[in-house]
């Protein structure tokens, strides 16, 4: 309930029911100067409280003749451990009037929803409060321990940190890896990015280049990449697939907050973990490191998280999290805005414009999912921005885009539906005949077209490998997904 009543600093105070909490109140209020009438039941307490030098006097707070006793305090708390005695007597000061601010004290939910109906500005619960208080101190606890050890590993290393991301890095990945880089130049340890696969998505390069970012991009086959790195840390870099497998070198660090298998999706041994699937980016997580490093915050890095964080929740629309409203609350003043504008508005090539207009043609929808073929294509980064444009169409939760390029089927897919995890979908429709790798909001997948068709590419059956790959991947995609395709484009 609001009643539009402001606090200012000459506030003038009354405490109703002065047991533990209205005393420790009370005190606090009088360190600040402030003036306070109080007035509790126990004759004993009210005497105490005088030769104390408070302003106390005994009274029922049930009575209506309390309330009338406050009427010129401007904020009044009733604090009694009796939620009865508290409702008596908030329903007797309300009665008098809308022009003072009422703080109550409930003992649970309910009784807390009875006292703002009754016409308390604020109700209070201690037992939450406590809850609450501890649930931060054990946060606050194991974020300084967690920090300590990450310091421990960083400043270990003698030569240089090597940082490395998913494949084909989102903006979340990068921003993390660059967050990394910042703590371990603070620690005064040299490191560099380095991710696998391709950064075609023009946004994602938009951001690199916008923000200046030094990134390494290398091929499975590059065994000496890491020579002269004698720490690797992966950052945002969990799969469902074996990807993690295959990175050969020793792993010191893995901070993520994607929801994976530790004992089935990770190398053995690793020193440092952090994985928290409680917030919904890893850029959320160092920023937490940030803060508890202490760092002095450069606008590149601020910029970086904040936009890491916006691109992994949909800018707050998908399943954000308190802890990562308030991480992008604490980088907002630091981040360069102008900048943030110009990476999520890049100009759309010839070839994405292309794809998302066959995506769209083709398009089928069952319920809220939509699978479309976007035929021959010559980038298939393409293909991540058609299913991420298509997720925008209205009652669309999940998409996927398929096409053919290079005698492979390449097909990318997103989702935005906290009960569906893509990357489980696509494992589950695709994993005995492809290469699949995602996470519960966008995965991809390669098939080798000779495995899934038998036939090879060339112009007299590029028809027939399109007919044969609609039937096929549609199908088993729908079928992944719990429904039936009917075969035909959406309307």
């Amino acid at each position: 309930m609001s009643t539009g009543v402001t606090i200012s600093s000459m506030s003038r105070y009354a405490i109703l029911g002065c047991g533990s909490v209205g005393h420790a109140v009370a005190d606090e209020l009088l360190d600040q100067g402030k003036e306070v009438l109080i007035v509790d039941r126990d004759e004993d307490r009210v005497e105490t409280l005088r030769d104390r030098d408070m302003n106390a006097q005994a009274g029922d707070i049930r009575e209506q003749a309390v309330a009338e006793s406050v009427a010129d305090r401007d904020v009044v708390l009733i604090l009694s451990s009796d939620v009865e005695a508290n409702k008596a007597a908030v329903s007797n000061v309300r009665g008098l009037g809308d022009d003072q601010f009422i703080i109550a004290r409930a003992s649970d939910p309910v009784s807390g929803d009875e006292l703002a109906d009754l016409g308390a500005n604020s109700v209070i619960n201690p037992s939450a409060v406590i809850a609450e208080s501890a649930l931060r101190l054990l946060e606050s606890g194991e974020l300084e321990h967690r920090a300590q050890h990450l310091s421990e590993i960083i400043t270990a290393t003698e030569q240089k940190l090597a940082i490395v991301t998913h494949e084909n890095p989102d903006p979340d990945a990068i921003a993390s890896a660059v967050a990394l880089r910042a703590i371990a130049e603070y620690l005064d340890v040299e490191a560099e990015i380095f991710y696998f696969g391709d950064m075609g998505h023009q946004e994602n390069r938009a951001f690199v280049n916008l923000l200046d970012v030094e990134m390494t991009s290398l091929a499975r086959e590059d065994v000496d990449a890491f020579d002269g790195f004698d720490t690797v840390a992966l950052v945002d870099h969990a799969m469902l697939t074996d990807a993690n497998v295959e990175f050969d070198e020793p792993v010191d660090v893995l901070i993520d907050h994607h929801d994976i298998d530790i004992d089935r999706d990770l190398p053995d041994g690793l020193p440092f973990i952090d994985i928290r699937p409680q917030m919904n980016s890893t850029s959320t997580i160092l920023t937490k490191y940030i803060q508890e490093f202490d760092l002095s915050l450069g606008e590149s890095v601020a910029t970086a998280l904040l936009y890491g964080i916006r691109a992994e929740t949909l800018d707050f629309k998908r399943d954000t999290t308190p802890a990562d409203l308030t991480a992008a609350a604490y980088l907002y003043p630091f981040a360069n805005h102008d900048t943030l504008e110009q990476v999520e508005s890049p100009s759309m090539s010839p070839e994405t414009l292309d794809v998302l207009a066959e995506a769209i043609t083709n398009r089928e929808v069952q319920g809220s999912h939509l699978v479309s073929n976007a035929g021959f294509i010559r980038d298939r980064e393409a293909l991540e921005q058609a299913a991420q444009h298509l997720l925008n169409l209205e009652g669309i939760t999940t998409t996927a885009v398929f096409g053919i390029a290079d005698n492979t089927i390449y097909l990318a897919a997103r989702s935005k539906d906290i009960r569906l995890n893509i990357g489980r979908v696509l494992l589950d429709a695709f994993e005995e005949i492809g290469e699949t790798m995602g996470h519960s909001t966008q995965a991809r997948v390669e098939i080798p077209l000779g495995i899934f068709t038998g036939i090879e590419t060339n112009e007299d059956n590029r028809e027939t490998l399109l007919h044969l790959t609609e039937e096929a991947v549609r199908k088993k995609l729908f079928a992944a997904m719990g429904v039936e395709s009917e075969g035909s484009n959406g309307s």
